[in-house]
């Protein structure tokens, strides 16, 4: 599950510094690299979630490529920079760009953030084929070293009512050092479009993350076909 790309903490690797730290990034404007499909994408952008009551925008509203895009970018960079002791679980049961398919599929993605944690959100159009598998057997425990600290990610399965035509959810304790963090994350499939949701922070609410997924599906099903 590490890569789970983020406006605010751009990998699985970084979550733990990102949540003990805050947030330094700031809005960016719209990718500048062509869209696969300009039409599409602007779709794909206009539901993605609006800003939750105190929260602020800290990266996008961005739009393009998936794999083009800033975001993920600097996602795959970071992954570069960490060392898993089992390097099967990078990329599970994430949105993974290494996929050219993925890399190539319109996108639109956006992130939140407070003092709390973060909030970030892709949503990209795909082939129902491309929609992340279920976490791979040996992944529920894994561990990375994260520029000299060893971190180690507890990744959960969260039953959910499902939305969409495909849903999964998962809650992911990470721990290093002196940091701490709990990562939740959503993923939904509805006709050829994905949505990819995660929330970061001290404690993330099973109640809480179903229902902001709940929300994002109502969003998502405006443009599903």
């Amino acid at each position: 599950m590490l890569k789970a790309f983020s406006g605010i903490c751009l990998s699985m690797t970084v979550i733990a510094g990102c949540a003990a730290s805050g947030v330094a990034e700031q809005p960016v404007k719209t990718a500048q690299a062509p869209s696969p499909s300009a039409a599409l994408a602007g779709k794909l952008r206009a539901v993605l979630l609006p800003v939750p009551k105190g929260m602020r925008v800290v990266h996008g509203p961005e739009v393009g490529a998936f794999g083009t895009l800033k975001s993920t970018q600097q996602g795959l960079a970071a992954v570069r920079q960490s060392k898993l002791n089992r390097p099967e679980c990078a990329g599970a049961p994430q949105l993974d760009p290494a996929r050219p398919e993925i890399a190539r599929a319109p996108a639109a993605v956006i992130a939140f953030a407070n003092e709390r944690g973060s909030i970030s959100q892709a949503v990209v159009a795909l082939p129902p084929a491309a929609f992340p598998g279920p976490l791979p057997v040996g992944c529920g425990t894994y561990t990375a070293d994260v520029h000299g600290t060893e971190v180690t990610y507890r990744t959960q399965d969260l039953d959910m009512p499902r939305q969409g035509d495909e849903s999964r959810a998962y809650l992911t304790t990470a721990s290093g050092g002196d940091r701490n963090a709990q990562i939740g994350s959503v993923v939904i499939r509805r006709g050829t479009v994905v949505m990819s949701l995660m929330v970061v922070g001290k404690e993330v609410k099973r109640a809480g993350l179903l229902e902001l997924g709940r929300l994002a599906d109502q969003n998502l099903s405006r443009v599903a076909t």
